[in-house]
């Protein structure tokens, strides 16, 4: 299993370090200004900043597992981490489609896309 670990390609270790900072940097940016993330949102609304704190623990929740495993240099664990990511891109979309919002749909697109190929990817090879 050792050897498995040791055949991925640095680039798919770049790609999982690149994912995992900019979660970090989302989950950041959410906690210390979250305007600069949600333009169009009251942020003196009742109940928005525990809502801002929510999904800033999400982002920052899935830049650690991502970082952990890319660190590990472990095909299950960053197999995991992509599937969680697809997951959520698919209710980003879903959220884009309903708010009319196409940035937010776009955005999702090419990481659901991104993070589909990583998972076919990591285990094609996890397989050779």
């Amino acid at each position: 299993m050792k050897t498995a670990q040791n055949s991925l390609p640095k680039w798919i270790l770049v790609v999982s370090g690149v994912i995992a900072l900019l979660e970090l940097g989302v989950s950041l940016s959410l906690c210390f200004s979250p305007e600069s993330v949600l333009e169009s949102v009251d942020l003196e609304a009742k109940g928005v900043d525990y809502l801002i704190y929510m999904w800033a623990a999400r982002q920052f929740a899935l830049g650690f597992i991502f970082g952990f495993a890319t660190i590990k240099k472990s095909i299950p664990m960053l197999t995991l981490a992509y599937i969680f990511f697809l997951v959520m891109m698919v209710g980003d979309l879903f959220i884009g489609i309903s708010q009319k919002e196409n940035p937010l749909i776009i955005g999702a697109l090419v990481m659901l896309i991104i993070s589909s190929a990583m998972i076919f990817i990591i285990n094609k090879r996890h397989h050779i």
